[in-house]
């Protein structure tokens, strides 16, 4: 007998649908599984036919072939545990309804469903990754409900219009499906989420366990800082070891605006993809910050292992990638960054495949000036000048021209320690960002295109030529600083989006000579320490 279960694959960040096909014949006891599956697809079968004994089921005599369809599609992990043991239920007519009686083999019920979960010898459901992208699917494949592990539940219940079945044991699972009309008469679909719920709020403390007031001076550092984070802008600060770099950026988050519920959605199809959702936590709450080690390699940077997982670049998602002595990073690693910084997408093109995975992120990089550390190292004879050009040379030019604020560090005074005056709190700073996100989310709400612009960082060049016009001064004062710095043309839209995020800030509608001042004082290190 032929039996037909609907289920999902995880791809890239994204899941497709796969149907397993399960035929039940008469012949030797042999069971294949065939559609390219990968080793823990192919164990599934031990695993299946010994939770569907310990559940109370008979394991199907002769010979039964599994396909996983399409076939040219590689199936990996062990998701489809469930969908190839209902499907084997179904084909030896061991499903039965409410009233005990065996399902109607005739019934496409079955079809209405979507089923993923990995089974335990003993027939309990475990938890598997990527239910949120798969939800997401079945709603587009029309499917009226999913059946996942319970601990997978509250995920799948973001996705608005569904079903969601929880179970925790397989029997439990042929239960719903045996008596399925039934079942789905009785349930009432997801209803629309919203931003203003709970769920998506920060717990209380959660924004606060790292604030702007425990840093002690450099109030230039944290201006540039606001404007970065009003504008999405990349940020690299340079200055000597203690200076505070490290503690400048761990508190970024905290000036932030809480996420949109699409931000929040898109984050947690990440996360969940990648396996890195809390306990307990259905979505995403908070921007995500990501610190790599500098021996990081440029797959793990960007990501596209074997199985094209998303790498750090695609976890900062609509949050921080924070690079720590960023020439201590491999070339080759930080190369690589310039698609993503560019595009707010990377391609990944593996044998496994091409995918393009998100990576709208903003990037904070730190580093010292010298590789022994201080400005002053080359005049106190500690490093030769030859030695420093080395060690900045470790970042190209390309990529310091993607990085919109270049920002010095320097040592805080004694003075400064010993008495700091009132330090502004993240709280009082991200008021003013707020304000200024606001005023770009109405500018930009009209945006078309594949990706919608959502902050003064994305603006496309169509868009720096409506929201960026300068009056004569301003022009004036900029063309002699390009003339001066010798600056490139993606340095000049940099300015631009730059200067258009300090007017934002000030509440202007238009860019002055004040704004550029500001924003082209921003570019002049990479000039005045590179030469």
């Amino acid at each position: 007998m032929l039996a037909r279960i609907f289920s999902a694959s995880v791809w890239g960040v994204e899941a497709l649908g796969v149907e397993v096909e399960v035929n039940n014949t008469w012949g030797d006891y042999d069971t294949k599984v065939v559609g390219l599956p990968d080793a823990a697809v192919r164990e599934s079968c031990h695993r299946v036919y010994t939770a569907l004994q310990n559940s109370g089921f008979k394991n199907p005599l002769g010979r039964t072939t599994i396909n996983l369809a399409p076939a040219d599609i590689r199936k990996e992990g062990p998701s489809f545990d469930l969908p190839m043991a209902l499907g084997l239920l179904a084909a030896t007519d061991q499903l039965r309804d409410g009233k005990g009686q065996a399902a109607d083999p005739a019934d496409k019920s079955l079809d209405r469903f979507l089923i993923v979960g990995e089974l335990a010898l003993s027939g309990e459901v475990r938890q598997v990754r990527g239910v949120l992208p798969i939800a997401l699917e079945a709603k587009k494949q029309g499917r009226l409900a999913l059946i996942v592990p319970h601990a997978n539940a509250a995920e799948a219940a973001l996705v608005p219009g569904l079903r969601v079945f929880p179970v925790s044991t397989l029997r439990e699972a042929a239960e719903i499906v045996g008596d399925a009309p039934a079942r789905l008469a009785a349930l009432p679909p997801n209803p629309e989420p919203r931003g203003d719920e709970p769920a998506f709020q920060p717990v209380d403390g959660e924004w606060h366990d790292l604030d702007f007031a425990d840093v002690k001076g450099q109030e230039s550092v944290k201006r540039a800082i606001e404007i970065a984070v009003a504008g999405g802008h990349n940020l690299l600060m340079i200055g000597p070891p203690g200076s505070g770099k490290s503690m400048l950026a761990k508190r970024i988050p905290s000036l932030f605006p809480p996420l949109t519920l699409d931000e929040a959605i898109e984050a947690t199809k990440i996360h969940s993809v990648a396996g890195l959702l809390p306990a307990g936590q259905p979505i995403v709450r908070r921007r995500a910050f990501r610190a790599p080690h500098h021996t990081i390699s440029d797959v793990g940077l960007v990501g596209g292992t074997a199985n094209l997982s998303p790498g750090e670049v695609t976890l900062a998602h609509h949050g921080v990638l924070f690079l720590d002595e960023l020439p201590e990073f491999k070339r080759t690693a930080l190369e690589v960054l310039r698609q993503p910084l560019e595009d707010a997408t990377v391609t990944i093109s593996r044998a496994a495949g091409t995918m393009t995975f998100p990576a709208q992120f903003m990037l904070v990089a730190a580093m010292n000036p010298t590789p022994t550390g201080g400005f002053d190292d080359a005049r106190l004879g500690k490093c030769t000048p030859a030695a420093i050009q080395k060690y900045l040379n470790k970042v190209s030019g390309p990529l310091l021209d993607r990085i919109d604020i270049h920002i010095e560090v320097p040592a805080v005074k004694r003075e400064t320690l010993m008495n700091p005056g009132p330090a502004e709190s993240s709280d009082a700073i991200r008021h003013r960002i707020v304000a200024a996100r606001q005023r770009q989310r109405a500018r930009f709400a009209k945006s078309k295109g594949k990706r919608k612009t959502l902050c003064n960082a994305r603006m496309t060049p169509k868009e720096i030529r409506e929201h960026c016009v300068l009056d004569e001064s301003a022009g004036l004062l900029l063309t002699a600083a390009l003339d001066d710095l010798r600056l490139s043309a993606r340095a000049y839209d940099r300015i631009l989006k730059v200067a258009r995020t300090i007017a934002d800030l000030a509440d202007a509608d238009h860019i002055g000579e004040a704004e550029i001042a500001e924003a082209v004082q921003f570019r002049s290190l990479d000039r005045q320490v590179w030469g």
